[in-house]
């Protein structure tokens, strides 16, 4: 972590040269540390395929309260991004057709703080994971249908990883400025909704549909058992067959101020979960798990009237309701803003604020206080276009529902390299 934030110092001390440089292949002006893998990604965009690798680097420390500040109370983190995309129009003269692979690598010491240190029950690292060196997490097709207004998608997915309207990221449960770990929220209150019951990566089917210039409806099925390490086909055809059922639609409205455009994305979701769940006050087994969410952003000042510009100042807000009678968490709500070149000349860098608080099921065991309630500020400085470094200060509140458990502070660091 020293090196990262040794590194991170030598590159914001330097920018000015690197990015004012006349030389247009200099460090600073590169979009990748390595320009394209050397001039690789030009020679595969020629035949319709596109390669991106990130990095990803975390170090987090609990300084208060949680379960320890002393046992494994400050870890790092780390995880890597390899991601393929291929256009099989130009590929295999298909048109409408893409397809996309995403495999990951996590080289973290242990799963993160959260659960020997802070006792967080949604989270302070979304980014972190038990020790893998790949697994091949998305592997889908597309086939877009009458201009893109109809899209289905095929194979290995994450459904929180959304379809685009309107430049809005859209079904399920997406958002334009709290969706993203690597690039804005570290906390998993701030990156989904964690009344949605969302299985992990695996086999899944979603429709994307768009009748109408401001509204859309989606719908999605996945395998419910799916396990991201695996195919999907084990999980999906063997064993017990349960899948997960979701349906969402919104509209992304144009607020005009000052002959400026402002975007915004209002969305409502619905989700069926038919696997066996144990109800906690009888004991019963059910199925058939049923709840909705509310998910909304919206832009509310820009600086500029450049609609490919988007330094100017976002709201966000979440709002999710699953049955007390088998789920933990049994309400949900979150909310915040990000303004993007706040500082004068720092037009890239972005401040994040939000806070999350969901409820705990009067009839579930193991959670003495009704709540957990999490605030995080984080502040991404661009670097150079192909680094961004952000510190970042969570505080936790009834940290996993435990009164005995004090309310915890969480300071990290974040540095992401694009190669």
């Amino acid at each position: 972590m020293a090196l990262i934030l040794g590194a991170a110092s030598l590159v914001w001390a330097a920018e000015p040269d690197l990015l004012n440089s006349g030389d247009p292949d200099s460090l600073g002006r590169r979009d990748t540390l390595t320009d394209g893998f050397w001039g690789l990604n030009e020679q595969l965009a020629d035949v319709g395929m596109e390669l991106a690798l990130n990095v990803t680097q975390i170090y987090q420390s609990n300084v208060h309260g949680g379960l320890s500040t002393h046992r494994r109370a400050g870890r790092h983190s780390g995880s890597y991004d390899l991601e393929l995309l291929g256009d099989f129009e130009r590929l295999l003269g298909v048109e409408g057709g893409s397809l996309y692979v995403h495999a990951e690598g996590v080289w973290s010491q242990s799963a993160g703080i959260n659960d020997n240190s802070v006792g967080s029950y949604f989270g302070v690292n979304g980014d972190a994971r038990a020790r893998r060196c790949i697994d091949v997490t998305e592997m889908w097709y597309q086939q877009d249908f009458w201009d893109g207004a109809l899209q289905l998608r095929l194979g290995k997915i994450d459904l929180t990883g959304g379809f685009e309207h309107r430049g809005c990221p859209v079904s399920f449960d997406c958002s334009s400025y709290a969706n993203d770990e690597n690039t804005q929220f570290l906390n998993n209150a701030l990156i989904n909704n964690p009344t949605i019951p969302f299985p992990d990566y695996g086999l899944s089917a979603a429709v994307h549909y768009a009748p109408a210039r401001l509204w859309y409806v989606s719908a999605a099925v996945a395998d419910a058992q799916a396990d991201l390490r695996e195919t999907g086909f084990n999980t999906t055809f063997h064993d017990e067959d349960d899948f997960f059922y979701v349906l969402e639609t919104g509209i992304t409205p144009q607020l005009n101020s000052e002959n400026r455009s402002l975007q915004g994305a209002y969305r409502l979701g619905l989700w069926y979960d038919p696997q066996k769940k144990q109800e906690f006050s009888t004991g019963k087994v059910r199925r058939d798990d049923v709840g909705f969410y509310l998910t909304c952003d919206q832009m509310v000042f820009k600086e500029n009237e450049d609609p490919e510009d988007m330094q100017g100042l976002g709201l966000f807000a979440r709002y999710g309701w699953a049955s007390s009678k088998v789920n933990d968490v049994t309400s949900f709500y979150s909310a915040g803003i990000q303004y993007r070149g706040l500082a004068s000349g720092r037009d890239e860098d972005v401040l994040g604020l939000g806070f999350a608080q969901g409820f705990f099921s009067d009839r579930a065991s193991g959670f003495t206080d009704d709540y957990e309630s999490v605030w995080e500020l984080y502040y991404t400085a661009q670097l150079t276009r192909w680094m961004a470094f952000s510190p970042d200060v969570q505080y936790i509140t009834n940290p996993g529902g435990d009164g005995a458990a004090g309310d915890a502070l969480v300071f990290g660091a974040r540095a992401q390299i694009a190669f």
